[in-house]
């Protein structure tokens, strides 16, 4: 995918499986998309319970088990990148639970209902 000026601010707690006070965290942040301005249809998985790799990833896609999710997608390192700013331990969190997340060209996706686009 590729990151544009488009930026989303989280407006609302993030569903998923992270603790409360870590998805809290996210809350007034200001991400840049991964990809495009308007949502976007996803298939994903939970940050700690999900497939690690690719085939795993194939299979649970086949199995069903992805989650439909309708919203934006944001580079999960620069995300990760923002959040240690107003939250390093938030941030740590990420890295010592879900690190494999933070590879380069990796995605976060944020429901829609979460997020308000801010164009630039």
């Amino acid at each position: 995918m590729k990151e544009n000026s488009t930026k989303v601010r989280i407006v609302e707690i993030p569903k998923g499986e992270p603790p409360l006070w870590v998805r809290e965290k996210w809350v007034g942040l200001e991400l840049p998309l991964a990809g495009g301005s308007s949502a976007g249809i996803f298939y994903g998985f939970g940050a700690v319970s999900g497939p690690r790799s690719w085939l795993g990833h194939v299979w649970g896609l086949l199995l069903g088990r992805a989650e439909r999710i309708t919203g934006y997608a944001v580079y999960a390192d620069r995300a990760v990148g923002i959040l240690a700013e107003s939250s390093p331990e938030a941030a740590a969190w990420w890295r010592e639970n879900a690190g494999e997340l933070l590879a380069p060209r990796r995605c976060l996706v944020f429901h829609a209902d979460e997020c308000e686009v801010l164009k630039r």
